[in-house]
């Protein structure tokens, strides 16, 4: 996996444009990263899932914690997503409370909104 991070403090959210694969082996990785970025703010997070391959269910557990984080200290986490992410999202029935947006324009205005 691999990725950018943007920081817009004026917003109150940081961008994270990820491709690859959210897999067992990216996984801890991703963890410690998200997990220490999002500690450090803005508390508003973005995930730019559009370019990854695959997720697995390592993946979908670190999505589910990220989200839980961002909810402790009152942020929020945004995913956009491509049809395969949705697609797996949806099969273990996350869709609800995982945040998925068609696209980073969509997630960026709920970030406004909030």
């Amino acid at each position: 996996m691999r990725g950018t991070r943007d920081v817009n403090l004026k917003d109150n959210h940081q961008l994270f444009r990820l491709a690859g694969l959210l897999d067992a082996f990216s996984e801890p990785t991703f963890r410690k990263v998200l997990s220490k970025c999002v500690e450090e703010g803005p508390k508003h997070i973005i995930l730019d899932l559009s370019h990854i391959d695959f997720v697995d269910s390592s993946g979908l557990g670190a999505l589910v914690q990220l989200a839980k984080q961002a909810q402790t200290i009152e942020g929020s986490l945004q995913i956009v997503t491509n049809p395969r992410v949705t697609q797996t999202v949806k099969l273990v029935r996350l869709e609800k409370f995982l945040a998925l947006q068609p696209s980073v324009e969509v997630a960026l205005e709920n970030v406004k909104s909030t």
